[in-house]
């Protein structure tokens, strides 16, 4: 069955037309996919009967195999023109939720990230909060990258290897944005290369530093945040909760983990309650080794932002890795509930559902890793746990 046929409809016009929903959609609940369509002017309908304008087939139930089956007078209104069949893509673009041709399943979470670089996932989300990559879209709390943030990620965990900290990179490509107005992203937007401590521009068959200098010793000790007058955070005390943040994550590039955590307890005890810096204040409790200490934050969070899934799986896996893995199985479930289309979440789920020796239900899991990205890190051993008989 040509599932989108109705791309031939450029406009994408849902206005007045009966739409009816067969399988599970992967990016929104029933009902809220159901305010969407009203919202835009169409009649969502819980069967599929006669008076159907629209079909919409759940991301991956494009066959017609669901909860209702496409009755032959359908197909035959389908055959005649009267019915379109889309998937749940296209009516993402339809009603103007993505753009149109966007892939959805070659993106990349936090996590992924982390696993694909082998760089830690407060790295990660820390470049996102400084924009130093950019998601092509975010679900919620949840950002996803396409390959060309991959890449950008890909230059930024190569200076981490050089041996730059987190701050010095930032720092000396803020100083670039700062020599260079019109640069916001210099790793997307110039040619660079790491020379020692520094980032320097390519220019020619030459290497300038950002004042516009070229570099004539190579080997030089320099200090390139003394070059540019930077000034370090820790001379002055903190005094809101903003900077008591920006002063934790300092002590946190530094693996200065205790110091850190006590300064984002000070950011929570100036800032008030703040689901944000509740799971920053986790992942570090985590990375402590304070694992009942992160449960409780995670927790925490999800009181206070109910749809952040990151700290509902985030919660799952620490449950998981404390030997609680009946109460890990409903966490990541309730990550899964807020969001179906979380690779993350299903892949914790199905490795936590195998060690309980659920392997039934683990199976469900492991194929939805492989078909929400099957180039991911984890794609290797969903397949693995898939077909054993492989090995």
């Amino acid at each position: 069955m040509a599932t989108d046929s109705a791309n031939r409809n450029e406009t994408g016009d849902l206005s007045g037309k009966r739409v009816a929903i067969v399988g599970k959609l992967a990016g929104m609940t029933r009902r809220e996919v159901f305010t969407a369509l009203r919202e835009a002017g169409a009649h969502p309908s819980e069967k599929l009967d006669d008076r159907v304008d629209v079909v919409v087939f759940g991301e991956d139930d494009l066959t017609g195999i669901g909860d209702q089956a496409i009755s032959p007078d359908l197909q035959e209104k389908a055959a005649s023109g009267d019915l379109q069949f889309i998937s749940e893509t296209t009516l993402w673009q339809w009603l103007g939720l993505i753009e149109p041709h966007q892939k959805l399943h070659r993106l990349y979470t936090p996590a992924m990230l982390s696993d694909l670089l082998g760089v830690p996932q407060q790295i990660i989300r820390r470049w996102h909060r400084r924009g130093l990559i950019v998601p092509a879209r975010q679900v919620r709390s949840l950002p996803y990258f396409d390959y060309r943030e991959v890449s950008t990620a890909k230059q930024l965990a190569a200076m981490l290897a050089s041996g730059l900290s987190p701050d010095r990179i930032e720092r000396q490509l803020s100083a670039i944005s700062e020599y260079l107005p019109d640069v916001q992203r210099p790793l997307v937007q110039l040619s660079v290369m790491v020379e020692g401590r520094d980032i320097l521009l390519r220019q020619g068959e030459g290497l300038v530093e950002p004042g516009g200098q070229m570099r004539f010793d190579f080997d030089r000790e320099d200090d390139f945040t003394d070059t540019f007058s930077i000034v370090d955070p820790s001379d002055d005390l903190p005094e809101t909760a903003n900077q008591w943040e920006s002063r934790a994550a300092d002590y946190e590039d530094d693996e200065q983990l205790d110091e850190a955590i006590r300064c984002m307890r000070s950011a929570l005890s100036i800032g008030g309650p703040s689901a944000d810096r509740s799971f920053r204040l986790a992942e570090l409790l985590y990375r402590a080794g304070h694992l009942d200490g992160a449960i409780e934050r995670y927790h925490t969070a999800i009181e206070l932002e109910p749809d952040m899934i990151e700290a509902r799986a985030n919660l799952g896996c620490v449950l998981a890795e404390t030997g609680r893995l009946v109460e890990a199985v409903s966490a990541l479930r309730q990550a899964i509930e807020v969001y179906d289309d979380y690779c993350d979440a299903h892949y914790h789920l199905a490795r936590t559902l195998d060690e309980l020796g659920r392997e039934r239900e683990a199976a469900s899991h492991w194929e939805k890793c492989l078909e929400l990205n099957p180039d991911s890190p984890w794609a290797d051993e969903a397949y693995a746990r898939l077909h054993p008989e492989a090995e």
